[in-house]
């Protein structure tokens, strides 16, 4: 299987996951009040139900800079969501494909695929918009179009909802910018009822998810699949799982097929799997962070020397080093431009253990005044 195959894979798995992140809820019994109405994430409310209630969204749409090596590059996209099925939490997975198409046909005329399952209707659409310096701003939207009658209830509104709505756009030979970048490009993008990250190491994918991610999001390997409700410690729900009394695990099962594989396969679950998702802890080197950076006609470097001088508002601790000589460790740069100086404070006893181990004191440049190089 190629690297590219692989990363398609995780990403397909990690995307199954998200879709029912809300899905059931523990105890996951059908009469906890938690589960009386389902809570899916990433809703595509029908446009009647939208306009009735200011906070909901009847489309949702992702903006994402790619740089494109030819016009002849191509773009697809996916629609992966729910479709309430049956009472409570039954729901059907469903899938849209945009087919792979070029960056020059895009931009002429974007791709187009309709929604129409069992009474659901919507319209899917892919387009690109030519940048400079041979890039493109791609757009990929999720429209409901479903006719429904005025002054539907929410739990009425879901049954012609897109529940669990999530996009994938993928590039050939091309990559795509962060959609968490900083720069003019990407903060002109607009995104609506969506969190865009990218998606894959080659960054040739983004996913536009429910709930708010870093780039490269990914599953950890310990995982024993999903228990809908992965934003919570795997471990403490999974133990909570096989607690279950006889009686909840038989109304629980009786309810909902993807419940009763999820509480199967935490049956089959051993002690051993159970104590891998316990205290793992992954160490990693951080990035070096910025070899320079310049605020208001200064240039800082890691290396050098600075007086810190905290500013109001800063805790104790901070001002307790006021006065002090520290070295410049590393240098970060946040999505909104700010600079940030990780230091250690010169002269202290376990400076360099501080160092080794990465422990710094974070000041901005109108936090400090710059002595040496």
């Amino acid at each position: 299987m190629t690297d590219r195959a692989v990363h398609e894979d995780a990403l397909d798995e990690l995307v199954d996951t998200l879709l029912f992140e809300g899905y059931a809820l523990y105890p996951y019994t059908p009469g906890a009040t938690k589960n009386a109405t389902p809570t899916p994430f990433g809703i595509v409310y029908p446009p009647r139900y939208a306009q009735e209630v200011p906070q909901t969204f009847d489309h949702l749409r992702i903006q994402c800079v790619a740089q494109i090596g030819s016009p002849d590059s191509t773009l697809e996209g996916a629609v992966r969501f729910l479709q309430a099925d049956g009472p409570r939490h039954q729901a059907a997975e469903r899938r849209v494909e945009l087919p792979r198409t070029s960056v020059a046909m895009l931009a002429a005329v974007p791709a187009e695929a309709a929604i129409e399952l069992d009474g659901l209707q919507g319209l899917a659409r892919l387009s690109v918009a030519p940048l400079d310096g041979g890039h493109v701003r791609m757009e990929l939207t999720v429209r409901n179009t479903t006719e429904v009658p005025a002054g539907l209830d929410r739990a009425a509104a879901l049954g012609h909802s897109l529940l669990s709505t999530h996009v994938v756009a993928r590039v050939r030979d091309g990559r795509f910018v962060s959609p968490l970048a900083p720069t003019e490009a990407v903060q002109a993008c607009t995104q609506v009822n969506t969190w865009p990250v990218l998606a894959t190491p080659a960054d040739d994918a983004v996913l536009g998810a429910a709930i708010m991610l870093p780039d490269h999001p990914q599953l950890a390997p310990e995982s024993r699949g999903s228990l809908f409700d992965s934003t919570e410690i795997e471990e403490a729900l999974l133990l909570h799982v096989l607690a279950l009394s006889d009686e909840e695990r038989e109304s629980t099962a009786a309810q909902d097929p993807a419940v009763r594989a999820m509480l199967e396969r935490a049956a089959r679950t051993t002690p051993e799997e159970i104590m891998a998702l316990h205290g793992r802890v992954t160490v990693k080197d951080p990035e070096a962070g910025e070899p320079e950076a310049t605020h208001e006609g200064t240039t800082y470097r890691p290396g050098d020397t600075v007086l810190l001088r905290p500013g109001p508002g800063r805790n104790a601790h901070d001002h307790m080093v006021e006065g002090r000589t520290a070295t410049i460790e590393r240098i970060y740069v946040d999505v909104d431009g700010r600079v940030h100086l990780a230091v250690t404070v010169d002269g202290v006893p376990g400076q360099d253990i501080m160092r080794d181990i990465r422990r710094y004191l974070f000041f901005g440049p109108d936090e400090v005044e710059r002595i040496t190089a």
